[in-house]
């Protein structure tokens, strides 16, 4: 706990910042998602036909994951993308279903005789609804919207993958360096917000169960208050969005971390331009999506990724031929790949020291045998890529006794040395290697492509800001794979803050 609470004070200012963007989140898409539920609740409880079809579409999307819907979203035009803006929209579609089944069931809930007493003093229906119904079906619909804004608060951390920002920074980030207490400063915050929600709601729903209309309309100020501090924030990032702010991305591994940063310190020194940093996207997939549609302007990619997850391109060797062949498919789709930074990050086929040096392991080729009473554990993309485990199993003949384990990338590295599994893919520069006595394979068949790390941009980014341009190629060369190794092991095994690691070796390499 005392690491923790250092943490939080020595973060203060981004903590406040991250804390604000997911209470903005989370009451954002829960005024819209009342908006829409309350009149669909109404409707669907005056309609009894259409109702059930309305509660099983709700009832059918609630039960994708949240994951898998932010992915779902992030082509689709509009609503879609990296941000907020996708974000928002999980989060409504998410708060519909209890919001219109309580609505329905509050109605539906009332005395028939109260309605017969009101048609009888010549009420009409909108006159029974608005004095009548709905501030009887107030309780019930409260409690719909405290479980929308609860379910809110836990969806919002998985908005941070796709650069939605909230207390998921944290999290995410504290997973790919396999830190407790990073992991721990956006949990419990998260976990605070959620228990703080479901109170204050609940006090709401009983301070209405007493018909008390003053308060009523204290809620709705309350409620108005909320709504304009959504679009306050919202037109403060549209305006940063639109004065210049140059976007950099990365995906959620410490590597991509530390790179990201390495770009936008460089940016905001050499170049003197704001920069909005979206780290910790997720994989390939989401981060050349988010530089196709715009919003991210620049992150670093691996020509090998490129070559064959990216552009759907045969295996090659020939590192200069790798990179003048994606430099060239970047090209016809409006982006630029900048020089390599000087490091080839290639996949590395890892085993416990202890079981190296002991078996006399030192290529892949050494390790076949032994892969038959072995078990794997792969990344997510690893097991999927056209350079990942299934070329690998056929090249040299692995045969484990079971599938292998799909687990995050990071936290392989901890499995392999906790003796859970037997044989990982890594990084060949991850820092994890070194810290937890892991040792690499030699790739003696040279299945692997090579993965030099290079930023790649959108075109339209660096015509209108050449000086960005001028800023990332300076980069161009002065990261080796020994440098990459030792800011890795500085931030995965001495849980040193990313952006004090970059600092740091930029002035070293000036």
């Amino acid at each position: 706990m005392t690491r923790l609470f250092a943490f939080w004070i020595a973060h203060r200012a981004g903590l406040a910042s991250l804390v604000g963007q997911h209470v903005l989140l989370v009451a954002g898409s829960t005024l819209v998602a009342v908006a829409l539920g309350v009149p669909l609740g109404i409707f669907s409880a005056r309609r009894p036909r259409l109702a059930s079809p309305l509660m099983a579409i709700a009832s059918i999307v609630q039960t994708i994951p949240s994951l898998a819907m932010f992915g779902f979203l992030l082509p689709v035009p509009f609503v879609g993308g990296v941000g907020a803006r996708a974000a928002l929209v999980v989060l409504i579609l998410y708060g519909l279903l209890p919001i219109v089944r309580t609505t329905i069931s509050g109605l539906r809930g009332i005395d028939a005789a109260i309605r017969e007493a009101g048609v009888a003093m010549g009420m009409t229906p909108g006159e029974l609804l608005r004095q009548v119904e709905l501030p009887l079906a107030l309780p019930s619909i409260v409690a719909g919207v405290r479980v929308a804004a609860v379910v809110g608060v836990g969806s919002a951390t998985i908005a941070a993958a796709i650069g939605a920002g909230g207390l998921g920074e944290y999290i995410y980030r504290g997973l790919s360096m396999v830190d407790t207490t990073v992991i721990l400063a956006g949990a419990v915050p998260a976990a605070a917000l959620a228990l703080a929600v479901d109170g204050a709601l609940l006090w709401l729903e009983k301070q209405l169960s007493t018909r008390r209309r003053s308060r009523s309309r204290r809620a709705a100020v309350t409620v108005a208050a909320i709504a304009a501090a959504v679009v306050m924030l919202s037109s403060a990032a549209a305006a940063r969005r639109s004065s210049g702010a140059i976007v950099v991305g990365s995906k959620n591994f410490t590597e991509q971390l530390v790179l990201g940063e390495l770009l936008a310190q460089t940016i905001e020194r050499d170049a003197g331009l704001p920069v909005d940093r979206r780290l910790n996207l997720g994989g390939t997939l989401i981060c050349d999506r988010a530089l196709i549609s715009g919003d991210i302007d620049v992150y670093v990619e691996y020509t090998g990724t490129a070559l064959t997850a990216v552009f759907h391109q045969p295996v090659s060797n020939d590192s200069s031929a790798v990179f003048e062949t994606v430099r060239a498919l970047y090209a016809k789709s409006g982006r630029t790949l900048l020089p390599p930074l000087g490091f080839n990050n290639t996949f590395a086929i890892l085993v416990r020291g202890a079981d190296a040096r002991g078996r006399g392991l030192r290529t892949i080729d050494d390790a076949v045998p032994e892969s038959a009473r072995w078990h794997a554990g792969f990344g997510y993309e690893f097991v999927e890529r056209p350079d990942g485990y299934p070329g690998l199993a056929t090249t040299y003949g692995l045969r484990f006794p079971e599938a292998p384990r799909v687990m995050d990338l990071t936290l392989s590295y901890r499995a392999l040395a906790a003796g859970q599994v037997d044989l990982i893919a890594g990084d060949a520069t991850a820092g994890l290697i070194k810290g937890l006595d892991l040792f690499q394979l030699e790739d003696n068949r040279h299945y692997f492509p090579p993965y030099d790390a290079a930023a790649v941009a959108r075109a339209a980014t660096l015509l209108r800001y050449p000086q960005v341009r001028t800023a990332l190629e300076r980069l161009s060369g002065r990261v080796s794979a020994a440098d990459m190794r030792a800011l890795n092991y500085a931030a995965d095994v001495e849980h040193r803050d990313v952006p004090v690691i970059v600092r740091e070796f930029l002035a070293r390499t000036r």
